[in-house]
């Protein structure tokens, strides 16, 4: 799990770089592979790292109306290079990720701890009120499997009974 964590980090320190130099995809692959180099030497698991880059550029605009739908008082130029950039993780997580790998809480929290490692006072609050609306907005998928799992426990000890 800390490799994922890291893995995040990288994408998120090099969607921040890749915005503050204007948006170029063409160099996100220098990008992360610098990055890969300067935060994780040594490590050879850069696939995650790649395939949230990849993902958030693909789906930016898409992303990018979610984020104005989602904080209308705040226009995408505004939010500070870090917000939006964890914000864009995050989103893509929520929209596009693996469920079975990353269950759409543990992307939301995940992207809160991006933004308190790197955010400012109030981005840990701002990336949760984003990232929540949206999740409620999409159905708030596998809120219950925790207690359907508890349930499922509890009957089979009643069955057992």
């Amino acid at each position: 799990m800390a490799n994922r964590h890291l893995q995040r980090s990288i994408a998120m320190q090099s969607l921040f770089e890749w915005d503050f130099q204007g948006c170029q995809n063409d160099k996100m692959s220098k990008i992360i592979q610098r990055n890969v180099e300067n935060f994780a030497s040594g490590s050879s698991e850069t696939e995650f790292a790649k395939s949230l880059t990849e993902g958030v550029l693909k789906n930016k605009k898409k992303i990018d109306e979610l984020i104005e739908k989602c904080a209308p008082e705040w226009p995408i130029a505004q939010i500070t290079v870090v917000d939006r950039n964890i914000l864009r993780l995050g989103i893509y997580e929520l929209m596009h990720g693996n469920y079975d790998e990353v269950p759409p809480k543990v992307a939301i929290n995940e992207a809160i701890e991006l933004a308190k490692a790197f955010g400012g006072p109030n981005s840990a609050k701002f990336v949760n009120g984003v990232l929540g609306t949206i999740y409620r907005e999409m159905g708030e998928p596998m809120k219950d499997d925790e207690s359907d799992k508890k349930k499922n426990i509890e009957e089979e000890k009643l069955e057992e009974k």
